[in-house]
C-alpha cells in the first residue's frame, strides 16, 4: 500500500485523533494516496508532455503519470488535509442539521486540501523524468491554467 503520509504524520495535526476510538488509519491513507494520485492525472498531467527528461506543456497527453516518479515529500501536507477532511472527519460526524464540530473540521480540511493542491500546482509538480533520483529545476514545472505560455 502505497501512501503520502502516515498517522504519525496526522497527529502534527490534529494530536488527539486517536481519541476518537480509531486507533488505524493506514487503510485511508492508502485510499487518499489513490485519490491525489486520480487527482494530478486529471488536473496536472494532461499538461504535461515529458519527453528526454524534459517536461513541456502539451495539450494533451493519453498515458497515465508514474506515481513512483513524484516527490512524496511535497504530498505529505495534503495528503494529511485529504484524509481528515474526506475519509476520518466524515465517519466520526453525526451530519446533524445544525452541524457538529466534526463537520466543521471536516469542512475545514476538505478546504485545506483545495488550497493545498492549488499551491503544489501552481509550485509545480516535482517528477522524475528520467528517473534519476534527483529533481532537477526543469522537472518542477507549474501548471498554468488557462494562460498561454511560449
Amino acid at each position: 500500500m502505497a501512501t503520502f503520509a502516515t498517522d504519525t504524520n496526522l497527529k502534527e495535526y490534529e494530536p488527539d485523533i486517536h481519541k476518537y476510538g480509531i486507533q488505524d488509519f493506514s487503510d485511508l491513507h492508502s485510499k487518499t494516496y489513490d485519490d491525489i494520485i486520480r487527482l494530478l492525472n486529471i488536473k496536472w498531467w494532461p499538461t504535461a508532455n515529458i519527453s528526454d527528461g524534459n517536461i513541456t506543456i502539451a495539450s494533451n497527453t493519453a498515458s497515465k503519470l508514474t506515481a513512483s516518479k513524484l516527490n512524496n515529500a511535497q504530498f505529505v501536507r495534503l495528503a494529511c488535509y485529504k484524509v481528515l477532511g474526506d475519509y476520518i472527519y466524515p465517519r466520526l460526524s453525526t451530519f446533524d442539521p445544525d452541524g457538529d464540530s466534526f463537520q466543521n473540521k471536516m469542512n475545514y480540511y476538505k478546504d485545506k486540501a483545495s488550497e493545498e493542491l492549488d499551491l503544489i500546482l501552481r509550485e509545480g509538480v516535482h517528477y522524475d523524468a528520467d528517473s534519476s533520483g534527483t529533481f532537477e529545476e526543469s522537472e518542477k514545472k507549474a501548471f498554468y491554467h488557462g494562460r498561454l505560455i511560449r
